[in-house]
Protein backbone atom coordinates (compact mmCIF):
# COMPACT_ATOMS: atom_id res chain seq x y z
CA UNK A 1 0.00 0.00 0.00
CA UNK A 2 1.44 3.40 -0.95
CA UNK A 3 2.60 5.51 1.97
CA UNK A 4 2.13 8.70 -0.02
CA UNK A 5 -1.05 10.73 0.20
CA UNK A 6 -2.81 13.15 -2.14
CA UNK A 7 -5.70 15.28 -0.92
CA UNK A 8 -8.21 16.72 -3.37
CA UNK A 9 -10.31 19.56 -1.97
CA UNK A 10 -13.58 19.65 -3.86
CA UNK A 11 -15.41 16.41 -4.68
CA UNK A 12 -17.27 17.70 -7.70
CA UNK A 13 -16.82 16.35 -11.22
CA UNK A 14 -13.23 17.53 -11.63
CA UNK A 15 -12.13 16.48 -8.16
CA UNK A 16 -13.72 13.04 -8.34
CA UNK A 17 -12.38 12.39 -11.83
CA UNK A 18 -8.91 13.45 -10.73
CA UNK A 19 -9.21 11.05 -7.79
CA UNK A 20 -10.10 8.19 -10.15
CA UNK A 21 -7.24 9.06 -12.53
CA UNK A 22 -4.81 9.11 -9.62
CA UNK A 23 -6.13 5.85 -8.18
CA UNK A 24 -5.59 4.14 -11.54
CA UNK A 25 -1.93 5.17 -11.37
CA UNK A 26 -1.59 3.50 -7.96
CA UNK A 27 0.89 6.07 -6.71
CA UNK A 28 -0.78 7.32 -3.54
CA UNK A 29 -3.78 7.04 -1.27
CA UNK A 30 -6.36 9.74 -2.00
CA UNK A 31 -8.43 11.88 0.36
CA UNK A 32 -11.50 13.65 -1.05
CA UNK A 33 -12.57 16.66 1.01
CA UNK A 34 -15.81 18.56 0.46
CA UNK A 35 -18.18 20.61 2.60
CA UNK A 36 -21.23 18.76 1.22
CA UNK A 37 -22.10 16.04 3.73
CA UNK A 38 -22.06 12.56 2.21
CA UNK A 39 -20.74 13.57 -1.22
CA UNK A 40 -17.01 12.90 -0.65
CA UNK A 41 -17.80 9.82 1.42
CA UNK A 42 -20.10 8.40 -1.24
CA UNK A 43 -17.71 9.03 -4.11
CA UNK A 44 -14.80 7.62 -2.11
CA UNK A 45 -16.78 4.45 -1.39
CA UNK A 46 -17.72 4.14 -5.06
CA UNK A 47 -14.02 4.45 -5.99
CA UNK A 48 -13.13 1.78 -3.43
CA UNK A 49 -15.76 -0.52 -4.92
CA UNK A 50 -14.03 -0.07 -8.31
CA UNK A 51 -10.65 -1.32 -7.09
CA UNK A 52 -11.02 -4.98 -7.99
CA UNK A 53 -12.24 -4.40 -11.54
CA UNK A 54 -10.11 -1.32 -12.27
CA UNK A 55 -6.93 -2.93 -10.98
CA UNK A 56 -5.74 -0.57 -8.27
CA UNK A 57 -5.28 -1.13 -4.55
CA UNK A 58 -4.86 2.35 -3.08
CA UNK A 59 -7.29 3.69 -0.50
CA UNK A 60 -9.71 6.52 -1.18
CA UNK A 61 -11.23 8.30 1.82
CA UNK A 62 -13.99 10.91 1.84
CA UNK A 63 -14.26 13.60 4.49
CA UNK A 64 -16.00 16.85 5.35
CA UNK A 65 -12.96 18.01 7.32
CA UNK A 66 -9.22 18.15 6.99
CA UNK A 67 -7.99 15.73 9.65
CA UNK A 68 -7.55 12.93 7.10
CA UNK A 69 -5.51 15.29 4.92
CA UNK A 70 -2.74 15.57 7.51
CA UNK A 71 0.77 15.10 6.13
CA UNK A 72 -0.39 14.99 2.50
CA UNK A 73 2.38 15.07 -0.09
CA UNK A 74 0.24 16.97 -2.59
CA UNK A 75 -2.98 18.96 -2.15
CA UNK A 76 -5.13 19.72 -5.19
CA UNK A 77 -7.65 22.54 -4.92
CA UNK A 78 -10.67 22.17 -7.19
CA UNK A 79 -13.18 23.71 -4.76
CA UNK A 80 -15.04 26.71 -6.07
CA UNK A 81 -18.13 27.87 -7.90
CA UNK A 82 -18.49 28.09 -11.68
CA UNK A 83 -19.46 31.43 -13.14
CA UNK A 84 -23.26 31.62 -13.28
CA UNK A 85 -25.57 33.78 -15.42
CA UNK A 86 -25.57 37.35 -14.13
CA UNK A 87 -22.35 36.84 -12.17
CA UNK A 88 -19.57 39.26 -13.03
CA UNK A 89 -15.90 38.29 -13.14
CA UNK A 90 -15.44 40.34 -9.98
CA UNK A 91 -18.21 38.35 -8.27
CA UNK A 92 -16.48 35.09 -9.19
CA UNK A 93 -13.14 36.40 -7.97
CA UNK A 94 -14.64 37.36 -4.61
CA UNK A 95 -16.57 34.12 -4.04
CA UNK A 96 -13.84 31.74 -5.13
CA UNK A 97 -11.19 33.90 -3.53
CA UNK A 98 -12.90 33.43 -0.17
CA UNK A 99 -13.07 29.67 -0.75
CA UNK A 100 -9.38 29.43 -1.68
CA UNK A 101 -8.35 31.52 1.34
CA UNK A 102 -10.27 29.19 3.65
CA UNK A 103 -8.86 26.04 2.01
CA UNK A 104 -5.28 27.28 2.12
CA UNK A 105 -5.61 28.10 5.82
CA UNK A 106 -6.58 24.50 6.53
CA UNK A 107 -3.94 23.04 4.21
CA UNK A 108 -1.13 25.00 5.85
CA UNK A 109 -2.38 23.83 9.24
CA UNK A 110 -2.53 20.07 8.50
CA UNK A 111 -0.09 19.60 5.61
CA UNK A 112 2.52 22.37 5.78
CA UNK A 113 4.99 20.44 3.64
CA UNK A 114 2.61 19.67 0.79
CA UNK A 115 2.91 20.80 -2.81
CA UNK A 116 -0.25 22.69 -3.78
CA UNK A 117 -1.84 22.39 -7.22
CA UNK A 118 -4.55 24.95 -7.91
CA UNK A 119 -7.40 24.19 -10.33
CA UNK A 120 -10.10 26.62 -9.11
CA UNK A 121 -11.05 29.32 -11.62
CA UNK A 122 -10.09 31.97 -12.53
CA UNK A 123 -7.04 29.72 -12.31
CA UNK A 124 -4.16 32.13 -12.75
CA UNK A 125 -5.49 34.60 -10.20
CA UNK A 126 -6.45 31.86 -7.72
CA UNK A 127 -2.95 30.37 -8.02
CA UNK A 128 -1.42 33.71 -7.09
CA UNK A 129 -3.83 34.04 -4.17
CA UNK A 130 -3.05 30.52 -2.95
CA UNK A 131 0.68 31.26 -3.04
CA UNK A 132 0.27 34.61 -1.29
CA UNK A 133 -1.97 33.32 1.49
CA UNK A 134 0.06 30.15 2.07
CA UNK A 135 3.35 31.94 2.67
CA UNK A 136 5.08 29.07 0.88
CA UNK A 137 7.92 29.26 -1.60
CA UNK A 138 6.57 29.86 -5.09
CA UNK A 139 7.99 26.54 -6.28
CA UNK A 140 5.49 24.67 -4.11
CA UNK A 141 2.32 26.35 -5.38
CA UNK A 142 1.36 26.13 -9.05
CA UNK A 143 -1.71 25.91 -11.28
CA UNK A 144 -2.85 23.24 -13.73
CA UNK A 145 -4.41 25.07 -16.73
CA UNK A 146 -1.63 24.78 -19.30
CA UNK A 147 -1.61 20.98 -19.34
CA UNK A 148 -5.33 20.97 -20.10
CA UNK A 149 -5.02 23.65 -22.79
CA UNK A 150 -2.09 21.79 -24.35
CA UNK A 151 -4.13 18.57 -24.42
CA UNK A 152 -6.89 20.42 -26.26
CA UNK A 153 -4.32 21.87 -28.66
CA UNK A 154 -2.90 18.41 -29.39
CA UNK A 155 -6.42 17.02 -29.92
CA UNK A 156 -7.33 19.79 -32.37
CA UNK A 157 -4.11 19.25 -34.33
CA UNK A 158 -4.58 15.49 -34.48
CA UNK A 159 -8.17 15.85 -35.68
CA UNK A 160 -7.24 18.38 -38.36
CA UNK A 161 -4.26 16.38 -39.60
CA UNK A 162 -5.97 12.99 -39.32
CA UNK A 163 -3.17 11.47 -37.24
CA UNK A 164 -3.01 9.70 -33.85
CA UNK A 165 -2.75 12.24 -31.05
CA UNK A 166 0.35 10.39 -29.83
CA UNK A 167 2.19 11.81 -32.85
CA UNK A 168 1.49 15.39 -31.78
CA UNK A 169 3.76 17.49 -29.58
CA UNK A 170 2.18 20.82 -28.68
CA UNK A 171 2.21 23.30 -25.82
CA UNK A 172 0.07 26.22 -24.69
CA UNK A 173 1.35 28.94 -22.36
CA UNK A 174 -0.20 32.12 -20.99
CA UNK A 175 -3.38 32.61 -18.98
CA UNK A 176 -5.97 29.85 -18.79
CA UNK A 177 -8.58 31.71 -20.83
CA UNK A 178 -9.15 33.54 -24.09
CA UNK A 179 -5.67 35.11 -24.07
CA UNK A 180 -3.83 31.78 -23.91
CA UNK A 181 -0.87 31.41 -26.27
CA UNK A 182 -0.76 28.18 -28.32
CA UNK A 183 2.86 27.77 -29.45
CA UNK A 184 2.23 27.11 -33.13
CA UNK A 185 5.86 27.61 -34.13
CA UNK A 186 7.16 24.75 -31.99
CA UNK A 187 4.23 22.34 -32.40
CA UNK A 188 5.05 19.18 -34.37
CA UNK A 189 3.35 16.21 -35.98
CA UNK A 190 5.60 13.13 -36.00
CA UNK A 191 8.53 15.50 -35.61
CA UNK A 192 7.52 17.75 -38.50
CA UNK A 193 6.69 21.45 -37.89
CA UNK A 194 2.97 22.17 -37.94
CA UNK A 195 3.32 24.55 -40.91
CA UNK A 196 4.70 21.71 -43.04
CA UNK A 197 1.59 19.61 -42.53
CA UNK A 198 -1.28 22.08 -42.15
CA UNK A 199 -2.19 25.19 -44.13
CA UNK A 200 -2.32 28.62 -42.52
CA UNK A 201 -6.14 28.45 -42.58
CA UNK A 202 -6.13 25.04 -40.90
CA UNK A 203 -3.71 26.26 -38.25
CA UNK A 204 -5.99 29.22 -37.51
CA UNK A 205 -8.90 26.81 -37.10
CA UNK A 206 -6.84 24.64 -34.74
CA UNK A 207 -5.91 27.65 -32.61
CA UNK A 208 -9.55 28.76 -32.38
CA UNK A 209 -10.63 25.24 -31.41
CA UNK A 210 -7.98 25.25 -28.68
CA UNK A 211 -8.88 28.63 -27.22
CA UNK A 212 -12.61 27.91 -27.25
CA UNK A 213 -12.43 24.19 -26.43
CA UNK A 214 -13.61 24.58 -22.86
CA UNK A 215 -16.48 26.85 -23.85
CA UNK A 216 -17.55 24.34 -26.51
CA UNK A 217 -17.79 21.60 -23.88
CA UNK A 218 -19.88 23.89 -21.66
CA UNK A 219 -22.16 24.73 -24.58
CA UNK A 220 -22.71 21.07 -25.44
CA UNK A 221 -23.30 19.95 -21.84
CA UNK A 222 -25.79 22.78 -21.22
CA UNK A 223 -25.09 22.40 -17.49
CA UNK A 224 -21.62 22.06 -16.00
CA UNK A 225 -18.19 22.06 -17.61
CA UNK A 226 -15.35 19.73 -18.59
CA UNK A 227 -14.07 17.20 -16.08
CA UNK A 228 -12.48 14.20 -17.81
CA UNK A 229 -9.65 16.17 -19.44
CA UNK A 230 -9.12 18.44 -16.40
CA UNK A 231 -9.08 15.41 -14.08
CA UNK A 232 -6.53 13.62 -16.24
CA UNK A 233 -4.42 16.79 -16.42
CA UNK A 234 -4.38 17.08 -12.63
CA UNK A 235 -3.29 13.46 -12.32
CA UNK A 236 -0.45 13.95 -14.81
CA UNK A 237 0.94 16.88 -12.82
CA UNK A 238 0.58 15.11 -9.47
CA UNK A 239 2.31 12.05 -10.90
CA UNK A 240 5.25 14.23 -12.02
CA UNK A 241 5.60 15.52 -8.44
CA UNK A 242 5.29 12.14 -6.74
CA UNK A 243 7.72 10.39 -9.10
CA UNK A 244 10.15 13.32 -9.39
CA UNK A 245 9.71 13.01 -13.15
CA UNK A 246 11.29 16.43 -13.86
CA UNK A 247 9.03 16.62 -16.86
CA UNK A 248 8.61 19.86 -18.81
CA UNK A 249 4.95 20.84 -18.54
CA UNK A 250 3.13 24.16 -18.90
CA UNK A 251 2.28 25.26 -15.37
CA UNK A 252 0.84 28.42 -13.86
CA UNK A 253 3.77 29.72 -11.82
CA UNK A 254 4.37 32.91 -9.83
CA UNK A 255 7.08 34.69 -11.80
CA UNK A 256 9.97 36.69 -10.40
CA UNK A 257 11.68 38.21 -13.42
CA UNK A 258 11.33 35.28 -15.81
CA UNK A 259 10.35 36.43 -19.32
CA UNK A 260 10.54 39.98 -17.94
CA UNK A 261 7.49 39.40 -15.73
CA UNK A 262 7.14 39.71 -11.96
CA UNK A 263 4.32 39.77 -9.43
CA UNK A 264 2.03 37.67 -11.59
CA UNK A 265 1.21 33.98 -11.98
CA UNK A 266 0.78 32.62 -15.50
CA UNK A 267 1.35 29.52 -17.58
CA UNK A 268 4.98 28.98 -18.63
CA UNK A 269 7.11 25.94 -19.52
CA UNK A 270 8.19 24.46 -16.18
CA UNK A 271 10.09 21.42 -14.99
CA UNK A 272 7.81 19.58 -12.55
CA UNK A 273 9.29 17.17 -10.02
CA UNK A 274 9.61 16.52 -6.30
CA UNK A 275 8.88 19.72 -4.42
CA UNK A 276 6.88 21.21 -7.29
CA UNK A 277 8.45 23.53 -9.84
CA UNK A 278 12.07 22.46 -10.15
CA UNK A 279 12.90 25.06 -12.83
CA UNK A 280 11.32 27.41 -15.35
CA UNK A 281 12.39 26.90 -18.97
CA UNK A 282 13.15 30.35 -20.33
CA UNK A 283 14.85 29.29 -23.54
CA UNK A 284 13.11 28.52 -26.80
CA UNK A 285 10.44 31.24 -26.95
CA UNK A 286 10.53 33.73 -29.82
CA UNK A 287 10.20 37.47 -29.16
CA UNK A 288 6.62 37.52 -30.43
CA UNK A 289 5.69 34.63 -28.14
CA UNK A 290 7.17 36.42 -25.14
CA UNK A 291 5.22 39.54 -26.15
CA UNK A 292 2.00 37.51 -26.35
CA UNK A 293 2.76 36.04 -22.92
CA UNK A 294 3.20 39.55 -21.49
CA UNK A 295 -0.09 40.67 -23.03
CA UNK A 296 -1.84 37.64 -21.57
CA UNK A 297 -0.39 38.48 -18.15
CA UNK A 298 -2.10 41.88 -18.09
CA UNK A 299 -5.52 40.32 -17.58
CA UNK A 300 -4.15 38.26 -14.70
CA UNK A 301 -2.67 41.40 -13.14
CA UNK A 302 -6.08 43.05 -13.26
CA UNK A 303 -7.61 40.06 -11.45
CA UNK A 304 -4.89 40.08 -8.81
CA UNK A 305 -5.43 43.81 -8.29
CA UNK A 306 -9.18 43.21 -7.84
CA UNK A 307 -8.40 40.84 -4.95
CA UNK A 308 -6.98 43.79 -3.01
CA UNK A 309 -4.17 41.86 -1.34
CA UNK A 310 -2.64 45.02 0.09
CA UNK A 311 0.49 44.79 -2.04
Amino acid sequence: MPSRKVTIVGAGQVGATAAYSLALRGLADVVLVDVAEGIPQGKALDLMHARRVAGYDVKVIGSNGYAEAAASDVVVITAGLPRKPGMTREDLLRVNGDIVRSVIGEVVRVAPDAVIVCVTNPLDVMTYLAWKVSGMRRERVFGMGGVLDSARFAHAIAEMAGVPVSQVDAMVIGAHGDTMVPLVRTATIAGRPLAEVLSAKEIDQVVRATVHGGAEVVSLLKSGSAFYAPGASVAAMVEAVLTDARRVMPACVVLDGEFGLSGVSIGVPAVIGAGGVVAIEQRGLADEEIAALAASAEGVRAGIAALDLGE
